[in-house]
């Protein structure tokens, strides 16, 4: 198995449009746990925003109105997190569970109850933007240069959170989540600041969870998230709560998102010292999941968040 030219640009192009849901999920994320707050719920929002982004496209007839139709059902999402884990002082493993398994049996009902299950319903997509002049360019060009706007999206909120984390903003958000008492004890707001976080992370969910039915796909199916929400989190252990870590580690993945798909369409046998190989399609399907296994093995016990990650802050009175 070979791979060309034409192969090395098709493969860099699904490499991008793959991770930059995993690279919007996993920014929100990290400001909310450098806030330190912990949303598992990052599964649950995606594929409410996934869901009411088609749902809105379609009715609609635009893309961009679904885009905010996603981004507001990851909003509402996470102000029901917010208000459980930051006012009622809920755990935020079991509320973010919650809202996964909410969400996987609400969205399939809802879904249903709107159109029916024996018909195929579509909606309209993103359009995609080519770059003029760096679009022309032999195999970066296409592959980073030719995208839906949520794939250019991806790239500026990685700076955009980056400066974030740098300004006076970041310095309240970062100081809440490494000593959310001293915080306090410097007049800054600990419950808004991780309040405002939330609704960040919500918002991003929703708008990694539009991108999976309004650029990868034009409709909308049950469980369609298949575990990124999951993936996002270990996005952000490997890229250790550094944006441009995030950014990297969200290509990484992607990168073994689309290589089964490369391996699929393009043979399986491996050649290992004169003896070929046949990899079981399970296993190809298996990969994406098996690399956030290997990182969440590896990296989860050596890099450690934010002190106060996941801690409900009471203030003394």
């Amino acid at each position: 198995m070979s791979m060309d030219i034409a192969g090395l640009t098709e493969f860099l192009t699904g490499t991008i449009r793959l991770s930059a849901p995993l690279i919007l999920a996993a920014l929100g994320e990290t400001v909310v746990q450098r806030a330190g707050v912990i949303n598992i719920g990052i599964e649950g929002m995606m594929l409410a925003g996934a869901l009411a982004g088609f749902t809105v496209a379609h009715g609609a007839g635009s893309a961009w109105a679904g885009l905010a139709g996603a981004l507001g059902a990851g909003v509402l999402l996470a102000c029901v997190f917010a208000w459980l884990c930051i006012a009622m002082k809920s755990d935020q493993i079991v509320v973010g569970t919650g809202i996964n398994i909410a969400m996987l049996g609400l969205t399939g009902v809802l879904y249903r109850g709107f159109f029916g299950i024996a018909q195929t319903v579509t909606a309209p997509t993103l359009p995609v933007w080519p770059t003029p002049v760096l679009s022309s360019l032999q195999v970066i060009g296409p592959a980073f240069f030719m995208q839906t706007p949520l794939a250019y999206i991806a790239g500026v909120a990685a700076i955009g959170v980056w400066l974030l984390l740098r300004s006076a903003a970041g310095l309240s958000i970062r100081a809440c989540g490494a000593n959310p008492e001293a915080a306090d004890a410097a007049g800054i707001r600990v419950e808004a600041v991780r309040w405002w976080a939330i609704l960040f992370g919500g918002a991003m969910a929703g708008v990694a969870g539009a991108f999976l039915t309004l650029v990868q796909t034009n409709t909308f199916t049950e469980n369609m998230t298949s575990g990124r929400g999951f993936i996002a989190l270990a996005v952000v252990i490997f890229g250790r709560w550094n944006p441009w870590g995030v950014l990297a580690a969200g290509l990484v993945f992607g990168c073994a998102n689309e290589a089964q798909f490369w391996f699929q369409g393009h043979g399986s046998t491996l050649s290992i010292a004169g003896h070929q190989f046949s990899l079981p399609y399970q296993a190809l399907l298996a990969l994406p999941y098996l690399a956030t296994l290997a990182v969440l093995a590896l990296w989860a016990g050596r890099y450690r968040g934010p002190k106060a990650l996941g801690q409900p802050y009471i203030r003394s009175t």
